[in-house]
Parts: structure tokens; C-alpha cells; sequence
């Protein structure tokens, strides 16, 4: 179809019977594959548990777009992957690939060309091969160590030409090797998150303390002699709401906040003459430096409290932070 050729109409009633049949079909493909896990899938996942290098990944057209995915699905759950381009194996990338690695490689038709031009040299290495093929008895099927079954009925596409059902399960085959390698490797949460420190997750798991709190001259804190007034100073200038009261060896015995404030202006307390030690909140919850910075949220998030001084074992005021800085690195 020209592109300028006028489109038809939408038909609201039409268009949502079909997107809904694009997803039955593709649920009834995914559903197939329950009788498909089985030795073979085991094998191959022992086959790749075992690898001593890395799992190649390689597939051409749509399969490549679902093999791109599933090489950083592994890689990012435990399991050292890449993704190489089959076109691009034959003019030298070929040159990745070790024998101590295992390759998985998907086409639908198990006749790709570019992946079949590569064939040889992967058995001359003796590099172990997977496939995900939508043909059993295909060329690429027979020459792989072991074959994972991807076949659709059909396609989701009315045609029966674009790749939709059939990407949708080899996508979906290539999660479930994740996930039970994830689970034979006892792939933890704090393992996830040190594979994605720039994500929510990796910052909730490896941020601490220590790594957001305000130190030296950046920690409001004003001595037990000091006024009510110099406390209030110190606030503002120190902008975290709240200022520690610190004896001579800098031990916390209090905090003053903007919430403190307010109490004490609804005791007609003179705020040029108080002491402030008479208007601290004494004993108030501290954290040390090492304990996660999710951790701390949950804390003042139980307490109602908005910032926390950070102090030593021995009750030395070391930091402090408030909200602000939690949602500043993500934590929140």
C-alpha cells in the first residue's frame, strides 16, 4: 500500500476484536509450550549453567531483536552473555566466540542462511550449540547439541507472514533459561542490584548511609549552651530543618526541628532568651553510617520524622539528612 493512499476508517468494534485475537493466538502459542519444558530444556540450562565462558547469542531479522534480549535478560540475572550479529560472525565477529563458550541460536525456520554460513566453524571449535527453532527437523535443529522447540500453529498476524507469535515463544523460552538459571545460581536481590546500580533497585540495595549524608561543616549542630535563637540560625543556614545539640566530645543529646519549633511557639516560649536544651527533643533516634539508606527510610517513615543525625558507636555525631536527600539520590 502507497502511503498516501487514504486510510479507511477506524472501526472501533473491529479493531478490538482483532487486538484481542492477537492476543489469544499468542497465549494459545505461549500455552503450547508447557509439554515443551522438559529434558531438553534442562539440558540445555545444565549446558549453560556449566559454561565456563560466556553464552553467544546470535540470530538474524526479528529473531535477532528477541536473541538481543534474551543475551542481556541472561546477563543481567547472573548468566555472562552477549549477542552477535550472524551476518556480521562471518566478516570477523566470529572471532568472539571461544570454545569455552556455549551459543544459542534462534531462527524460526531453522534455515537461516547467515546462521547456517557459520555453522561449520562453531563445530571446527567444538563450541556446544543450543537453537530455538520453529522447525524440529530444520538444519539448524539437527546440527545443535540440543533443540528447543518454538513451534506457533499460527501467527498472530492475519497474514500469516509477520513474525508475532512466533518471536512472542522464543522470547518466552529465552526467559524461562533466565529464570531457572537465576534460581540454579542462587541469584540473589543484592546480586541484581550490582549488575543495575544506575536502577531503582540497585540504589535501594547498595546505597547506605554514608554515601548521602551531610558531613563536616555541612552538619547543623549548635552546643547545649547555645540559645533557642542561635539553634534557629543554624537551621537556616545548615537548610536541613533540624540542627543536632552536641556536648564538648561532639555527643549527640538532642535534636531541634522545625516541628520542635512549632511546639515551643505554642508555649509562648521568648525564642531570643530559651536555651535550647530546655526545648530539645532528648533522645531522639539515630542511625550509623553503614545501614542502608532503604533502611533509614522505613525508619523515619515509621517514626513521622522527616531528617536523622548519623552517629559512631559512640554516640558521636558524624552526619546527618534529611527526605530531601534520600529522594535526591532515588531512594524514595
Amino acid at each position: 500500500m502507497n502511503q498516501n493512499t487514504p486510510h479507511k476508517p477506524i472501526n472501533t468494534e473491529q479493531t478490538r476484536k482483532l487486538g484481542l485475537a492477537v492476543i489469544e493466538t499468542e497465549l494459545a502459542a505461549i500455552d503450547a509450550l508447557r509439554g515443551r519444558i522438559d529434558d531438553d530444556f534442562a539440558k540445555a540450562c545444565e549446558l549453560m549453567l556449566n559454561c565456563e565462558g560466556r553464552v553467544v547469542v546470535t540470530g538474524m531479522g526479528k529473531s535477532g531483536h528477541i536473541g538481543n534480549k534474551i543475551a542481556a535478560t541472561l546477563a543481567s540475572t547472573g548468566t555472562p552473555a552477549f549477542f552477535v550479529h550472524p551476518g556480521e560472525a562471518s566478516h570477523g565477529d566470529l572471532g568472539m566466540i571461544t570454545p569455552k563458550d556455549v551459543v544459542l541460536a534462534l531462527s524460526n525456520s531453522g534455515e537461516t542462511g547467515e546462521i547456517l554460513t557459520i555453522l561449520p566453524i562453531i563445530k571446527r571449535l567444538q563450541v556446544p550449540m543450543i537453537s530455538i527453532t520453529g522447525k524440529k527437523h530444520s538444519t539448524l535443529a539437527s546440527e545443535a547439541d540440543i533443540n528447543l522447540d518454538a513451534a506457533v500453529e499460527k501467527e498472530a498476524c492475519p497474514l500469516g507472514l509477520a513474525p508475532t507469535s512466533s518471536t512472542t515463544v522464543a522470547l518466552v523460552l529465552g526467559d524461562a533459561l533466565a529464570v531457572a538459571l537465576l534460581d540454579a545460581r542462587g541469584f540473589t536481590e543484592e546480586d541484581f542490584a550490582l549488575s543495575h546500580p544506575g536502577g531503582s533497585l540497585g540504589r535501594r540495595l547498595l546505597l547506605h548511609v554514608s554515601d548521602i549524608m551531610h558531613t563536616g561543616d555541612r552538619i547543623p549542630r549548635v552546643p547545649e549552651q547555645a540559645s533557642l535563637r542561635d539553634a534557629l540560625l543554624e537551621i537556616t543556614n545548615k537548610g536541613l530543618g533540624m540542627t543536632a545539640i552536641v556536648n564538648q566530645q561532639q555527643q549527640v543529646l538532642g535534636i531541634y526541628t522545625d516541628g520542635d519549633l512549632r511546639r515551643t511557639l505554642d508555649k509562648n516560649i521568648d525564642v531570643h532568651t530559651a536555651a535550647v536544651k530546655e526545648v530539645m527533643t532528648a533522645s531522639c533516634k539515630t542511625i550509623q553510617a553503614n545501614i542502608l539508606a532503604a533502611e533509614a527510610l522505613t525508619v523515619m517513615q515509621q517514626k513521622k520524622i522527616n531528617a536523622m543525625l548519623v552517629v559512631d558507636q559512640n554516640n558521636t555525631l558524624i552526619g546527618a539528612f534529611n527526605m530531601h536527600d534520600l529522594l535526591r539520590a532515588g531512594v524514595v
